[in-house]
């Protein structure tokens, strides 16, 4: 494991009136750019061969436009652990702001073990996104005591409506998703979806049964700064998902019809950016605050920077109640916070989490405590 030690060695020999923002190319990448760009920071993006474009021409910095400073590309994300890779974003003194891809197409003992370039965040923590290791988000969640939809490790116990996520067979980091209300359709569905090879009995194994939640589907995006000691709330968004997306947009007869010959699918696509009522920050507020605490009794130093919590606001005998069904533990997917107005309502100006990340930057730089932001 790369120590806090190592790190902060590192920390002491970049120039602080030179550093740079880095990050993988894909995800929240632009994002992250833009927002250092903004506060006067270089940027440089690790992109894959064949999909550095949108880096390299489309939004890469020139004539005072653009957000890409410098591109990196190399065969396959994962080299971002080679020694010459890593000299490059040393030399460049970059901070590394881990996304989604970061922990897809990389992996997890490589990036604790090898990567030896400071991250903006916790560089341990990303792992317990994963449903199947130890202490991970339900876990966390459990013991911060937000309430979960209630999960079912026996199907033949399926009491109610769930949702089942099992890994595709061919995309083992996407997602398959089906709808059970009892443990025969269970096993009439996940028997189809064994014979297409959709998915595999080996998945299968490591699917999650969950209480499906009637709600309003929110994602709650925060901010912990160790620096102040505050959770701050970036802003809410919801998902646009495919195929489902369009299958709710026709009408129900000829949903029906569809379904005969489509099974609906859940791949995320993109975002909208949503509000709450303000009745309801408090609450949302209360959840963000006891998942940090719990983080740093549990995992310390805890969450550091951007994290969601990514659920619905449910109606139970007339009382709104927040469930949560999956955890964020780095920045999210969605650039649609800063449209929402909760990050303008404390900072006076809408932030993206690319603006809040470079101001967390430079006002540590500012602190000489570079080092209780990065791991």
């Amino acid at each position: 494991m790369i120590t806090q030690k190592q790190i902060s060695k590192v920390l002491e020999e970049y120039d602080k009136r030179n550093l740079a923002i880095g990050v993988l190319g894909g995800h929240s990448a632009l994002d992250v750019c833009r927002g250092a760009k903004n506060h006067g920071l270089r940027t440089v993006a690790v992109c894959q061969k064949g999909r550095e474009l949108t880096y390299s021409r489309h939004f890469r910095r020139r004539n005072g436009i653009g957000a890409v400073d410098e591109v990196i590309v190399v065969d396959k994300f994962s080299d971002i652990v080679k020694n010459d890779v890593q000299a490059r974003l040393r030399e460049l003194n970059t901070i590394f702001v881990h996304n989604r891809y970061f922990w897809v197409y990389c992996n997890y003992r490589d990036i604790e073990n090898k990567l030896l370039v400071p991250i903006h965040g916790t560089r341990d923590m990303v792992k317990l996104e994963e449903r199947d290791v130890p202490q991970n988000q339900y876990y966390l969640l459990q013991k911060a005591g937000i309430r979960t939809p209630k999960l079912f490790k026996d199907p033949k116990k399926i009491d109610r409506l769930v949702i089942v996520k099992v890994a595709e067979a061919a995309r083992g980091y996407e997602r398959a998703f089906f709808f059970a209300s009892n443990y025969g359709q269970y096993r009439k569905k996940t028997d189809e979806m064994l014979k297409n090879n959709v998915i595999n009995q080996q998945a299968l194994k490591k699917a999650v049964i969950e209480e499906y939640i009637i709600g309003a589907y929110v994602n709650f995006n925060f901010f912990y700064s160790p620096l102040t000691e505050e959770v701050e709330l970036m802003g809410t968004d919801t998902r646009r998902q495919t195929n489902l997306d369009g299958l709710l947009r026709l009408p129900a007869d000829e949903q029906l019809e569809v379904l005969k010959l489509v099974r609906p699918k859940l791949i995320e696509t993109g975002h909208i950016a949503v509000t709450t009522k303000e009745s309801l920050l408090e609450k949302i507020f209360d959840i963000g605050e006891r998942f940090v605490k719990t983080t740093q009794k549990e995992h310390p130093p805890g969450i550091i920077g951007a994290f969601a919590l990514q659920g619905a606001v449910a109606a139970d005998e007339g009382k709104e109640d927040i469930v949560i069904f999956d955890v964020s533990m780095r920045i999210p997917g969605s650039p649609g916070t800063m449209f929402t107005p909760y990050s303008g309502y404390l900072h006076g100006k809408p932030m993206s989490y690319g603006d809040r990340i470079a101001l967390e930057v430079k006002k540590a730089i500012s602190l000489g405590k570079l080092g209780s932001i990065c791991t």
